[in-house]
């Protein structure tokens, strides 16, 4: 059977495009101060750029770019995308309810500030998750530094997932805060907490997967790579005993366009049965998306 074209996908990681350059540059702003090298402070128009080619986010000021955004969804067959809450995501979120949810960054780096931020955004967004960049976090603090263990018990309060960079960081910064190694330990002090790793966890992979065999909360989603370019050691877990474990994220438009994502989807070697669950079906229940939600399925992907 392969790759199904009509299952209503799950993307656990879109964006909006920029309206300039400039735009984009500032972004980024947020962990410039972790920076050295020349090329990454005043060449690149991101500081992972030499990572990624023809970068499809930077359209003209007029655009409407919720509408830029849910174009290129129905084009390719993605019924829900979980984006951040931004100008646009929250504005998606209220023209288009069934089709965007939110999820919140944390810095937590803010101590309490952290904390009432993310109890805020669950009250006035239902926001589905949080994440933390640990590398990109200014100072840098790892996966299991006591200084997010907070942020953690607030998330098992509000009942969402946690998403965390785990593997070598893109950026021209240290990478040490993302070892993978570090979410064992917070797996153990919080079995209750739902931890989604993000960004691959190279070159780790091989203990990324003994962690999910070992920890029933923690979990992988394909954020920043291509699908050609999924681990093979991630491909095998899913095809195996990870099937309810391994989830699809696109990184539209910071990275890969959806053009190419859904060129080389097909020709991924997941099992039959892990298609669903990798496309939809693991999202809806780790992130808790809304029943109506769930029993929508959206347009065919028309390739």
């Amino acid at each position: 059977m392969g790759m199904p074209t009509n299952l209503g996908i799950i993307d656990l990681g879109i964006g909006f495009p920029y309206g300039s350059v400039e735009e984009k540059v500032r972004t980024y702003d947020f962990f410039r101060a972790n920076l050295k090298d020349a090329e990454s402070l005043r060449e690149m128009e991101f500081p992972a750029q030499y990572m990624f080619k023809q970068v499809p986010d930077i359209v003209d000021p007029s655009v409407d770019r919720v509408a830029w955004v849910l174009e290129r969804m129905d084009r390719f067959g993605i019924r829900v995308a979980k984006v951040g809450v931004s100008e646009h995501g929250i504005r998606a979120r209220r023209e288009h309810p069934d089709r965007f949810v939110l999820s919140a960054t944390v810095n937590p780096n803010d101590g309490v500030d952290a904390l009432r931020k993310l109890e805020k955004q669950k009250a006035e967004h239902d926001i589905v998750s949080a994440s933390i960049f640990p590398s990109g976090l200014v100072p840098q603090a790892a996966v299991n530094d006591r200084k997010l263990y907070p942020v953690y018990m607030k998330c098992i309060e509000l009942d969402i997932p946690m998403c965390i960079n785990g593997g070598i960081v893109g950026p021209r910064m240290p990478s040490w805060p993302q070892h993978v190694e570090h979410f064992d330990e917070v797996c153990y002090d919080f079995p209750e907490l739902k931890i989604v790793m993000m960004h691959g966890g190279e070159p780790w992979t091989a203990l990324a997967v003994k962690l999910m065999l070992k920890w029933p909360g923690l979990h992988y989603m394909t954020s920043a790579f291509a699908p050609k370019h999924y681990p093979k050691d991630i491909i095998q877990y899913a095809n195996t005993r990870g099937a309810d474990k391994i989830m699809y994220c696109g990184y539209f438009p910071a990275g890969l366009t959806l053009e190419r994502q859904f060129q080389d989807m097909p020709n991924v070697p997941f099992k039959d049965e892990v298609w669903p669950k990798f496309l939809r079906e693991n999202a809806l229940r780790v992130f808790r998306i809304p029943e109506a939600i769930a029993r929508a399925t959206g347009r065919p992907f028309a390739g």
